[in-house]
């Protein structure tokens, strides 16, 4: 194998290796948002026609079980390197900043994909799911993973301890996460909300995931678009140039 690819076989070792922790906990989580929420609100809350609610909430279970776990793999990798001090074996290697990118945000999109399958997989048969454009399904699973990987190495290169890679995931991905749509359509909510969830990344690739299994969405899909790959490409930019100056990992 030639380096990246070593790095990359490493980084998903990594998290494969505790697979229970890593993959089957974040699917527990999800089915237990299923089950609970799909059960409480099943008959009170109609938002597509002919959609049941159930079947409106698994694509966002799913998104959001992929973007949680993209983020969570590069930036636990990192900050935990750092912090054991191992991270100068992979500091003395001949490897560019642009194969470490590569590395990290693919590992993180293979953990984000396994997880959104498994979510899949064990919650799938309870609800009737359909998939209208499955290519619009792979599209926004696969950008919004890389966007999250990618963004999960800038925080994993800014933190230095824990509590601070804590931080920055309970105070801006978990709250972005929770206000893109994944429990409700951003037109059940007042004026000052719907607006303010329209400059929310994070609920245009909820959007437009959700767009390919039922064809309906709350924006046009090719403005979901649009926006995820904007914000895929700058993310990624600020990443691979903080990877190239050693932010944070070289004196």
């Amino acid at each position: 194998m030639t380096g990246w690819q070593t790095l990359l076989y490493k980084e998903v070792l990594r998290f494969w290796k505790v697979a229970f922790q890593t993959i089957a906990a974040p699917v527990l989580t999800s089915v237990l948002y299923m089950l609970i929420f799909g059960h409480v609100l099943e008959d009170h809350v109609k938002v597509y026609d002919q959609v049941a609610y159930t079947s409106f909430l698994l694509p966002g279970l799913i998104m959001m079980g992929v973007l949680q776990n993209a983020f969570a793999n590069s930036s636990s990798s990192l900050v935990q390197s750092k912090i054991m001090g191992n991270l100068v074996f992979l500091l003395l290697t001949p490897l560019s900043h642009r194969s470490w990118f590569v590395a990290y945000v693919g590992s993180s999109v293979v953990r984000g994909l396994a997880v959104g399958l498994g979510v899949f997989v064990i919650t799938g048969w309870m609800v009737n799911i359909q998939f209208i454009y499955p290519l619009w399904i792979l599209a926004f699973a696969f950008m919004g993973a890389a966007m999250m990987g990618a963004l999960g190495v800038i925080a994993g290169l800014w933190a230095e301890k824990f509590d601070q890679m804590a931080a920055f995931q309970n105070f801006i991905i978990m709250p972005m996460t929770f206000l893109s749509g994944v429990f409700y359509s951003i037109h059940s909510l007042p004026g000052f909300w719907q607006q303010l969830s329209h400059l929310n990344p994070f609920f245009y690739m909820i959007d437009g995931f959700r767009y390919g299994f039922f064809g309906q969405s709350d924006v046009s899909p090719w403005i979901s678009l649009g926006v995820v790959a904007t914000a895929l490409a700058v993310v990624s930019g600020v990443t691979l140039y903080l990877l190239r100056t050693g932010y944070k990992i070289r004196s």
